[in-house]
């Protein structure tokens, strides 16, 4: 995800509703914000070995049906977030919930997809490598706190607030039309493209006990990030033309460049 796909392209002025249906709208776009946050933090800590996942056991003593259960749930998050992400499907929705509560809906989606993922993720047993050395223990969780926080902060220098749907139902509910997020190249994005990927795949792949569970996750999310940025990078260059292509050739997709062209 980029500074400049992260929202509808225009969302039609607000309309004149009351007072309340204003208000209603926002407090959904405020739960929306913490349900789609609630299991993004869950991931996170599961991922460090705070959290438990995979309550409700589906498969039995099958690893093959374990396996099978999590891709289908992982292909749920990724066909949700893909269908809805698209500019048809947010047209025929705001068709039936206001044009500002979208992104709200789009973030609360992902959220319930997410934690249906991880409340039915089926455990597969075994270990895949296991650090040791407490020196590199602590390198490995520091360059993960490092990818996840880099993601974090990579929200703030495009507008994290648009981004999860909360400046949408702000400005609705204060009467103000909306305005889309503006191309923004500061911060990491100097010098990434895509800096909320590499926060990802930083937090994902820097793990000291990589478990069977956690390289299934990381390995298909890995595979989602990278097919889907690859198709956002066309919509990128058909949108914004040869402003994208040069900064594209200026700047790393995932990491920096060397040397800019």
């Amino acid at each position: 995800m980029t500074a400049i796909d992260v929202t509808p392209e225009s969302l039609p002025r607000s309309r004149p509703d009351s007072r309340i249906a204003r208000a209603g709208v926002f407090t959904y776009g405020v739960l929306a914000y913490a349900a789609g946050m609630g299991p993004l933090v869950w991931m996170i800590l599961w991922m460090f070995g705070l959290l438990p996942v995979g309550f409700v056991p589906l498969a039995g003593e099958s690893v093959a049906a374990a396996v099978a259960i999590n891709l289908a749930l992982v292909a749920l998050f990724a066909v949700q977030h893909s269908v809805m992400a698209r500019k048809a499907f947010k047209r025929r929705l705001t068709r039936i919930i206001p044009a500002a509560a979208e992104r709200s809906t789009f973030v609360l989606a992902t959220g319930i997809c997410l934690a249906l993922a991880l409340g039915l993720w089926q455990t597969v047993p075994g270990t895949v490598w296991s650090v040791e050395t407490p020196a590199l223990q602590v390198a490995l969780y520091a360059i993960s706190a490092f990818g996840w926080s880099f993601l974090v902060a990579s929200t703030f220098a495009i507008n994290h607030f648009d981004l999860f749907g909360l400046r949408q139902v702000w400005l609705y509910l204060a009467g103000r039309p909306y305005t889309p997020v503006k191309f923004v190249t500061r911060w990491m994005y100097r010098y990434v493209r895509h800096p909320l990927m590499t926060g990802i795949f930083l937090g994902m792949w820097a793990a000291p006990q990589m478990t069977v569970d956690h390289l299934l996750m990381a390995a298909v999310m890995t595979l989602y990030v990278l097919i889907g940025v690859h198709h956002e990078e066309k919509d990128l260059r058909r949108q914004f033309g040869d402003t994208y292509d040069a900064y594209a050739r200026r700047v790393g997709k995932y990491l920096p460049r060397l040397s800019r062209a």
